[in-house]
């Protein structure tokens, strides 16, 4: 993975608008790689503590992170978006999708 996979990672969560999610594969067809999801996830193992990375998820709506599990989901609950143990409520309802939406 290099810094211009990750910067366009990064690019593209920060237009997550608020109240909504999306998943590491969609950012990853969105960049270009469709088959690579793991590798943004690699990405996001290092931000700053305002980036919005409680938005993404898996292509289930769960949230992975298993360590930023009650962060995550306080922050999306300010955000309006449901979260029952590490599952995102009414996911599809919620979900962006970066090639729909910005492309």
């Amino acid at each position: 993975m290099d810094q211009q996979f990750k910067d366009q990672v990064f690019e593209i969560i920060r237009m997550i608008p608020k109240g909504r999610v999306t998943s590491y594969g969609a950012i990853a067809k969105a960049v270009g790689y469709p088959n690579h999801s793991r590798h943004v996830g690699n990405a996001l193992r290092h931000y700053d503590a305002d980036f919005p990375a409680h938005r993404v998820c898996n292509s289930s709506g769960i949230i992975t992170a298993e360590s930023c599990i009650p962060d995550f989901t306080k922050k999306l609950a300010k955000e309006g978006v449901a979260v029952k143990g590490n599952k995102i409520q009414n996911f599809r309802k919620i979900f962006w999708d970066p090639l729909n939406e910005i492309m």
